[in-house]
């Protein structure tokens, strides 16, 4: 069965195209499952044991669905090769998980958390610049780290994003181009090792900064800017996108702004104002009380 398994990383990065990630993931899900049944041995019932077993141990359900999941794709792997005549999963229901709403900052806790860095050396003024240009635009935190200096345009106030080859420009508001500039003139060369280096943010290593590195940064200004609320990176992405549309802005320049590719993902946050609307509606209208 080791060498199944090998094949199947294979598959995964040959065939299937899967990202790091989606390969970590699997194949974590496939060992810790091979520690609790043989998989060349599992019957259905065998599977169901083992989400039941997950959910006795406090997994969440999600973490349960995801699991579900990396066996499915690995049996029906199994079974497009020949190695299996029935996919044991076939038969397991996907659970059904509530979709966790985001967590969303205040403008006071958004403004905490900006102010929260000081820009008296290289690497303060760099957390401010990446924390007022991720406000200021709603990219995804992959999209923040892969800029380039030159996807930068301080006297037009805008950035370019490229993902997967769509490019989008996304204004920045006079006070995260101040921030940008800042960076840019005074850390960002103090920062650097090698002068040919093009990414715009680096670490101080003078190298590109990574996802991991900058959620650090995130959660070491949450705790100084004394913010309760679970905050990462995508928390400023769902707060730039909620505080455009509270204050006026149409679904389909969200959508632009953020890169959705369908506006579902976009309709999230007017669906989340709408039902925060009606919280309010019904603990304060005195009939609706009654």
């Amino acid at each position: 069965m080791l060498d199944a398994i090998h094949e199947y990383e294979a598959y995964l990065v040959q065939e299937k195209n899967a990202s790091k990630n989606t390969q970590i993931s699997y194949l974590r899900d496939l060992r810790q499952f091979a520690a609790f049944c043989p998989p060349e041995q599992a019957a259905e019932s065998d599977i169901a044991a083992y989400a039941r077993l997950m959910t006795a141990k406090g997994k969440s359900s999600s973490t349960v669905m995801r699991s579900m999941a990396s066996l499915k794709s690995f049996y029906s792997f199994m079974c497009d090769k020949g190695y299996l005549k029935t996919n044991p999963v076939r038969g397991i229901p996907s659970a059904r998980t509530e979709r966790k709403m985001p967590q969303i900052l205040t403008g006071a806790e958004v403004d905490r958390l900006l102010l929260a860095p000081k820009s008296t050396d290289p690497k303060g003024i760099r957390d401010k610049a990446m924390m007022e240009v991720l406000y200021a635009t709603g990219m995804r935190v992959s999209e923040l780290i892969a800029l380039n200096a030159t996807d930068v345009n301080l006297s037009a106030r805008f950035i370019r994003c490229n993902t997967a080859g769509h490019e989008r420009i996304i204004p920045i508001y006079q006070a995260a181009a101040q921030a940008l500039s800042n960076y840019i003139n005074r850390a960002r060369l103090q920062l650097l090792r090698n002068p040919a280096e093009t990414s715009l943010f680096v670490n101080v290593s003078g190298e590109r900064m990574s996802r991991q590195g900058f959620w650090k940064i995130i959660k070491h200004y949450q705790g100084k800017a004394q913010i309760e609320k679970d905050t990462t990176p995508h928390t400023l992405r769902h707060s730039f996108a909620m505080h455009l549309l509270e204050n006026g802005a149409d679904l389909r320049s969200l959508q632009e702004m953020l890169g959705h590719a369908d506006i579902s993902s976009t309709q999230m946050y007017a669906n989340m104002i709408k039902n925060k609307l009606t919280d309010v509606y019904q603990r304060t209208h005195p009939r609706a009380r009654s």
